[in-house]
């Protein structure tokens, strides 16, 4: 059954006696990806005193089903809403619930004037002109290190942003641009990512109220592509100690890519800061005794990333060559080097297998981790301590709908 199809039979199912769903043209899209892996811890320094350093893993790939709502208001002008439901393939979720923690949002969009949506969005993490992780697994992304900070920190969360109010303007000759503002941008991001947070800051306490701007004006012509996305976020309220969700961030990545025939060679640029929140409060750092004062730059760390592909017929080769410096607001190595490779082979223009390899190099002061180990979609006794060099081999199958 085509998605036409298959969203006039929901449409169908759901409408009742004076429920004007058919008057919305509604699609129903997806992605089921899941895969295979082997994962592997190696401790220069010391082994890992009672816990493994391998195992084979069975794990989603961010499936997701998606419901795209439009409604022609004429003029030019449409209503339009999606639900982006993420369906784990390898535990059904919590409890077998599903949840609608994708691009969920409801909006309007004009021919003339651009969009403007409500809701939850990627905004910033992303942008790194690698397609290596559309068929292969999410772990290889160099994300990894482009959205991290060296003690795991998670840049904009390194998933969707919640609570933004996001414009994108119209496709001038090649040249877009999105404008976003989040009225707190992090809380559930820190929580779906398995990192700590603190309580939403209300306008009865004497907590800061956080929020989060994204600039990221993009140019693409026939062959390259150029672009920037600018990140700057205060997260909700303080507290005792320091952590992803008592320091502001401020981040600026750079990207682009050329291609011809077949090839495919892009270059991500990264810079990002963490620093002592500014609700006018001292605060302790979590790794020691040690008392900032708000304001102090507690993380200044730059990373770039090589991605080069090559496809031809219903075959691809896909890599990375990324790299995270020292952090200069530290007095440790804690820079790291990532390496991935893939192939893929589509069976269909929807389906498709592929094996991929990928290795993580930590300084003794870092720990990077493959991209959403010991998150949502990991396991978090596989993430890495400082100085650790995680190697995954992955073998994934993914269908689009």
């Amino acid at each position: 059954m085509n998605k036409k199809l298959l969203a006039v039979a929901v449409a169908g199912a759901l409408a009742a006696p004076g429920l004007a769903l058919a008057q919305s043209s509604v699609t129903i899209s997806g992605v089921f990806k899941i895969s295979f892996d082997q994962v592997r811890i190696s401790s220069p320094g010391a082994a890992r005193a009672g816990q493994n350093t391998s195992e084979y893993r069975l794990a989603d790939d961010s499936s997701r089903i998606i419901f795209n709502v439009t409604e022609d208001l004429g003029g030019g002008l449409a209503a339009i809403a999606q639900l982006d439901v993420r369906a784990p393939l390898d535990t059904g979720g919590a409890g077998g619930v599903f949840a609608a923690n994708g691009n969920t949002w409801v909006g309007l969009r004009s021919k003339s004037l651009g969009s403007l949506t409500l809701g939850r969005n990627d905004l910033h993490y992303f942008g790194r002109e690698s397609n290596l992780t559309v068929r292969s697994t999410l772990k290889a992304d160099s994300i990894s290190l482009l959205a991290f900070m060296q003690d795991g920190t998670a840049i904009a969360g390194a998933t969707r942003t919640q609570n933004t109010v996001r414009y994108v303007t119209p496709n001038f000759s090649g040249f877009s641009a999105v404008v976003a503002y989040s009225t707190n941008p992090l809380a559930a991001a820190e929580a779906e990512m398995g990192l700590s947070t603190t309580t939403t800051a209300t306008s009865g306490n004497a907590q800061r109220k956080g929020h989060a701007w994204n600039i990221a004006p993009v140019y693409e012509a026939r062959n390259w592509t150029i672009g920037w996305s600018h990140w700057d976020a205060k997260p909700d309220g303080g507290g005792a100690t320091l952590g992803p969700s008592t320091a502001d961030q401020k981040a600026d990545r750079f990207f682009g890519s050329y291609r011809w025939g077949g090839f495919h060679v892009g270059l991500a640029w990264d810079r990002s800061k963490l620093i002592a929140s500014s609700n006018g409060l001292p605060i302790a750092e979590v790794t020691g005794a040690v008392t900032v004062t708000s304001g102090t730059t507690l993380g200044n760390r730059t990373a770039w990333s090589i991605p080069i592909e090559y496809k031809w017929g219903n075959h691809s080769v896909m890599g990375h060559w990324t790299k995270a410096r020292d952090d200069k607001a530290t007095t440790t190595q804690d820079g790291a080097k990532m390496f991935a490779i893939g192939y893929a082979y589509d069976l269909s223009k929807r389906t498709s297998l592929s094996l991929a390899y990928l290795r993580i190099t930590n300084d003794v002061g870092a720990q990077y981790n493959p991209f959403t180990t010991g998150g949502a979609l990991g396991t978090a006794a596989s993430a890495v301590n400082a100085g650790e060099d995680p190697r995954i081999v992955a073998a994934t199958m993914r269908h689009a709908f």
